[in-house]
């Protein structure tokens, strides 16, 4: 099987066929752009491995739990 570059590593709901957002990982991009995530309208976010485990770390320490947080 060839290898898929940028390589996939995540979707984002995946319950349907509306093109869900999507988080790639390209070895070859520049190093401050080899994240890349994607959404449904077809636009990107590139950001550095450095960047995007500050986002997730951020995430994991509760920065972006009132997103996601249902109202009372």
């Amino acid at each position: 099987m060839p290898e898929t570059r940028p390589e996939p590593i995540a979707t984002f709901c995946g319950n349907c066929n509306c093109g869900c957002p999507q988080l790639f990982l390209d070895p070859d991009a520049p190093q401050d752009r080899r994240v890349r995530i994607t959404d449904d309208f077809g636009q990107q976010v590139q950001m550095s491995e450095e960047q995007f485990a500050d986002l997730v770390a951020q995430a994991k320490a509760g920065a972006l739990d009132r997103l996601t947080a249902t109202p009372a």
